[in-house]
């Protein structure tokens, strides 16, 4: 469950590739098909669990999930934490260690307010997780680029929010939902040569031409989920309907 591995395994232009997953059975499964690293998505968390995203999930069930899934595999585990559930970050530290996790994502939307965190206490949050969690690997979420019409006029803003939390202490940085790839060719090539981390969405660039702009790591975020989803809620229409399903 090693942090020093997770860290390691970020290489820009040889990127981590984690199909995020959301319990037991899917790490076991993650680690079964040779991937080095087990990750969680809260979509599909919360939502196996009954609950919305954007911490709908009360957060005792939301450890106790990535305590089961980091009790199911030998891998290191990273969970996605969202906005860290209002908790205290030496708290949220201890909670993550506790849950046996090696690393985290962390982003940078205020969900009681409905809007971004302001940059300087994000990067003061990104400190204090860091100081209080000296080996955990901290990916940070740039939000600014899911909220724009336009990517490209939020470009610079963008990246400077990418380099306070670096210069805060994050190991890596990631610009959820930029569908364009000039934008996050621009964004990797500005934050050289720190890890990147890109979202894989369907129609946009594939998994070579993302490893191709440098990116150090690539989640699949809620995919599989909502892949595993739709076949599942295909066999049962098609179960309802008289159908055999499989």
């Amino acid at each position: 469950m090693s942090a020093a591995r997770l860290r390691e395994l970020h290489v820009p232009g040889t990127p981590l590739l984690l199909p995020n997953i959301w319990d037991a059975a899917g790490a076991r499964l993650v680690e079964a098909a040779g991937f080095p690293v087990v990750a969680t998505g809260s979509a599909a968390v919360a939502e196996s669990l009954g609950y919305p995203d954007h911490e709908g999930a009360p957060v005792g069930e939301m450890f106790a999930a990535a305590a089961r899934i980091a009790r199911a595999t030998a891998l290191p585990v990273t969970v996605d934490v969202e906005a860290g559930y209002g908790l205290d970050p030496a708290d949220l530290a201890d909670r993550l260690a506790a849950a046996g996790v090696v690393g985290c994502n962390i982003e940078d939307t205020d969900h009681a307010a409905g809007g971004l965190t302001d940059v300087a206490a994000q990067a003061a949050r990104v400190a204090a997780l860091r100081a209080a969690g000296s080996d955990l690997v901290i990916n940070a979420r740039v939000d600014l680029f899911m909220r724009a019409e336009d990517q490209r006029a939020v470009l610079d803003q963008g990246i400077a929010r990418a380099r306070a939390y670096l210069e805060a202490g994050a190991d890596c940085v990631y610009p959820i939902l930029v569908r364009d790839a000039g934008v996050l060719a621009a964004f990797t090539e500005a934050l050289r040569p720190a890890a990147v981390n890109a979202l894989y969405l369907p129609g946009g660039p594939d998994l070579a031409a993302l490893a191709g702009l440098g990116v150090a790591r690539i989640s699949l975020g809620a995919g599989l989920w909502r892949y595993t989803r739709s076949v599942v809620e295909k066999s049962l229409r098609d179960l309802a309907g008289g159908v055999t399903p499989y």
